[in-house]
């Protein structure tokens, strides 16, 4: 999520992958209760740049999102994320059960930073 001013992003929240209509559902709910103008999502583009099976699932996910909103919905390479979120949160004590969480969370946080830095003026 971004403060107002679209200028910071920071972890909201993690959700947990179940059954589709029930992830859309949760995603459905963040938007309408935060009232988000887009939504900002990582693509898993392999390290040689090629859209392979996981980005496919992906899109396909955000595909069917889209059927349900009228947000728009940008792809971001997510590439490399999860390492700098484990790089920036390295001295932040945490309990082993919620490290892919938190990392997650942060890789998250960074995609959409890298989002709204090239939206700045």
């Amino acid at each position: 999520m971004s403060d107002p001013g679209g200028i910071l992003a920071s972890p909201l929240r993690v959700i947990e992958r179940t059954i589709e209509t029930r992830d859309i559902k949760a995603i459905l709910e963040i938007i309408d209760e935060y009232q988000a103008g887009v939504i900002v999502a990582g693509l898993p583009i392999s390290m040689d740049g090629k859209i392979r099976e996981q980005a496919d699932k992906v899109k396909s996910f955000l595909e069917n999102l889209a059927r349900e909103t009228t947000i728009p919905i940008e792809y971001r390479d997510e590439r490399l994320s999860t390492q700098a979120a484990k790089r920036s949160l390295r001295a932040v004590p945490r309990k082993k059960a919620d490290t892919k969480k938190r990392d997650d969370a942060a890789a998250a946080a960074i995609i959409l930073q890298g989002y709204l830095d090239e939206k700045l003026p």
